[in-house]
């Protein structure tokens, strides 16, 4: 048997709720081969982030030039970068060795609302990142920043602030309506042909950390076994409502708990 390969590239969180752990445990849930670089460490909880570590740039390389040089990565998610050096290096690697189906989360602030990217990287993200992907994933907020805008707070504004990122030069364009308002959490995938609408019922539950770490690599995942990219987005948006819907089953932490990634492996609570 030979298992599609997915890579993340990420901060870790000692919490084990969001980044490298909630990704790699993504991968694992949907059958596929994590493999990981660390761009950062970080101190958190699910109460906050405490500190941050950032990886220097040039062992970000190394390990990027370890995983590209000796696995057969089918596809590769970028989450939290924090500083302009990391992502230029990131940049140089995807471009040295080719990498595929790229999906980029423009991982800016925590759930708990802690910065986790510098204001002056995220011109950076967007010249030298966001061409490169195949998909950006922003959230509400993260949408607004990429684009100079308010919040969108309908689903015109989104899929205009999805168009104006797109013009950046990736493929296509996630905007994920979780944090926005209404019985349902809509998501637009704009391509150049138009947007799809992808929607699913809220879930009220506090325990929500990690939800765009889970989704991102889910979709990666979806990438590295081949499935075309809006099947990949439906099938982990799934995924995530899931892990949501279980995530009180496990009652981590005394702040904002993780999702549930192994919901359908574990026994019911």
């Amino acid at each position: 048997m030979t298992a599609p390969v997915a890579l993340t590239i990420a901060g870790s969180d000692s919490g084990g709720g969001a980044g490298i752990q909630a990704d790699l445990k993504t991968f694992s849930a949907l059958g596929v081969y994590g493999a990981s670089v660390i761009t950062a460490l970080t101190a958190q909880n699910t109460l906050g982030v405490v500190g941050v570590f950032d990886v220097p740039a040039e062992f970000v390389t190394a390990q990027m030039e370890a995983v590209y040089s000796d696995l057969a990565i089918a596809a590769t998610k970028i989450g939290m970068l924090s500083r302009s050096e990391t992502i230029e290096a990131v940049a140089a690697n995807l471009d040295r060795h080719a990498a595929k189906n790229v999906v980029l989360d423009p991982v800016m602030v925590a759930a708990s609302g802690d910065p986790l990217l510098r204001p002056d990287a995220v011109a950076t993200l967007k010249r030298q990142l966001i061409p490169r992907a195949l998909l950006v994933t922003p959230n509400l907020a993260e949408a607004a920043v990429l684009v100079g805008a308010p919040v969108a707070a309908d689903e015109a504004a989104m899929q205009k602030q999805g168009e104006a990122i797109l013009a950046l030069g990736c493929k296509a364009v996630l905007v994920k309506g979780g944090h926005g308002k209404g019985p349902q959490a809509v998501d637009l995938l704009i391509e150049k042909g138009g947007a799809r609408r992808y929607t699913a019922d809220r879930v009220d539950t506090k325990n929500t950390h990690g939800t765009g770490c889970t989704l991102s690599s889910a979709i990666a995942a979806g990438l590295a076994k081949g499935m075309p990219l809006a099947d990949a987005v439906a099938a982990a948006k799934d995924f995530v409502t899931g892990a949501i819907k279980a995530a009180n089953e496990l009652s981590i932490g005394k702040g904002r708990g993780p999702l549930h990634h192994f919901y359908s492996w574990w026994p019911k609570a």
